[in-house]
């Protein structure tokens, strides 16, 4: 597409010898040339991801399995309320347009944090609350209108009460807006997402996509022309390499093995790239991103996957701004209605943009 040297990145693969080290330390380890007010300037400017998560703590322990992306520019700030599109909402359900650069929920081992160390990067889960209250609030119904007005009419009183006790009304009223996920979205990969809006219906939809009754279709732009073919393969958390990936043959029963099962078709050539279609049997982590690299035929912008099974490096000369995987069809029957229900998104700005200039290219 461009040369290496007009890449807005660099990326970094780091060694066994950066294993404990701190993130600014790695970095300026590559960037002699640089001070460490230059290496810390770019940490905290948003120029520096870490497996494709943005990073803006310098002393953060990395490992020789991370990968790291110094970006020329600045990266947007993290996802705000207002960037989340709701596309469907009823007293069961949500559907949403997931922005790219967001976690879809937190980490378990990130649920004690503190709510000032959440609100630097919330999850997606975090964050549709506030877009929900901010939904209903521009369609109010019409008890939402008179409580609104009990509200502005004890504004001076409100006035006096201490942020504590702001901050606590605040959490009580969110409450009615939370949300439970019931399939998972990685950081980098935009597209449709569905939430239930209470425990028990993220039950029922949980049953629905282990009998896999819901149809969920991405678009990811690879390297090279695969065919039209099914990945049916048993994944582990660690293949050999201290990654996710298919089970070697010869391996002992691993109890995180898992059989992943991918639908994928071609859409479009383009140049020594393809658009394909990717349905989703089942949902394992990075199930798409694994059985096309093992494949060889690696996502463009992929971080983290960039072998195939015979040991291959792909070498990613895309230039993409991210991993180019799109959730874009999500259809299911609604739990309650059993009305059938289906949503189409198209590439979101920043992969739209750059598969323009990647078709001129081509």
């Amino acid at each position: 597409m461009s040369k290496d040297n007009q890449a807005p990145f660099q990326l970094f693969h780091l060694s066994d010898e950066d294993n404990g080290q701190t993130l600014g330390a790695s970095i300026k380890k590559r960037m002699s040339q640089w001070s460490w007010g230059q290496t810390r300037e770019a940490i905290l400017k948003r120029r520096v991801q870490v497996n494709g998560n943005l990073c803006l703590d310098q002393a953060r322990k990395v490992t020789d399995k991370d990968v790291v992306k110094l970006w020329k520019e600045s990266l947007p700030k993290p996802v705000q309320p207002s960037h989340v599109k709701i596309v469907y909402v009823d007293d069961f359900l949500v559907v949403v347009e997931k922005p790219p650069g967001i976690t879809s929920t937190r980490h378990f081992e990130e649920r004690l944090l503190r709510e000032k160390r959440k609100q630097l990067q919330p999850t997606l889960e975090e964050l549709l609350p506030l877009a929900l209250e901010a939904h209903f609030q521009s369609r109010p119904t019409a008890t939402e209108r008179q409580a609104k007005e009990g509200k502005n009419a004890s504004r001076q009183t409100r006035g006096r009460l201490s942020a504590h006790d702001e901050q606590r009304q605040r959490t009580i009223r969110l409450k009615r807006f939370a949300v439970v996920a019931v399939h998972r979205l990685d950081r980098d990969t935009s597209g449709l997402m569905l939430f239930a809006r209470t425990p028990s219906i993220a039950q029922m939809l949980g049953v629905v996509f282990r009998k896999h009754e819901v149809i969920r279709k991405y678009h990811a732009v690879v390297h090279g022309h695969p065919q039209t073919q099914t990945f049916d393969t048993v994944l582990v958390r660690d293949r050999g390499d201290g990654k996710r990936g298919t089970k070697p043959v010869g391996l002992e029963l691993d109890p995180s093995a898992q059989r992943a099962v991918t639908h994928i078709r071609p859409i479009e050539l383009i140049g020594e790239y393809s658009m394909v279609e990717c349905e989703l049997e089942t949902g394992r982590t990075h199930q798409i991103r694994i059985h096309l690299s093992e494949s060889g035929h690696m996502l463009c912008g992929e971080p983290i996957y960039n072998r195939s099974l015979d040991g291959d490096q792909t070498e990613d000369r895309s230039n993409a701004p991210r991993q180019a995987l799109h959730s874009a069809t999500l259809e299911l029957k609604h739990p309650m209605t059993d009305e059938p229900l289906s949503f189409r998104m198209p590439w979101p700005t920043d992969l739209y943009k750059w598969l323009k200039e990647l078709r001129i290219q081509a």
